[in-house]
């Protein structure tokens, strides 16, 4: 991810979520950022709390930590199944995943 298409979020607070629907369990989101995501026994992945805890209730989100911001925009554009999607926590916009304007 350039700095460019940065520049307009990095001041924002966001979130990230995961529509385990469409999620297809190849883990590269886990391997990106592991932590923020984690594949559980289910083969699916989950995000996690600032306290590591894996949320596993539809929808669940978390908010993206500043420097892993790469990571997490890098794992929702390298998903086979479209399903990571970071969004701005003031008005729930979607900046990147398969919604992204």
């Amino acid at each position: 991810m350039s700095v460019e298409q940065t520049a307009g979020v990095e001041s924002e607070a966001l979130e990230v979520w995961i529509d385990q629907d469409l999620c297809t369990g190849d883990g590269i989101c886990a391997q990106y950022a592991p932590e923020v995501f984690e594949l559980d026994i289910d083969g699916l992945a989950y995000v996690k709390s600032s306290e590591d805890e894996l949320l596993q209730a539809k929808g669940a989100t978390t908010p993206v930590p500043l420097p892993l911001l790469t990571d997490v925009v890098d794992s929702a554009k390298e998903c086979p199944g479209d399903c990571i999607h970071v969004r701005r926590v003031s008005d729930k916009v979607e900046v990147f995943g398969p919604d992204a304007e």
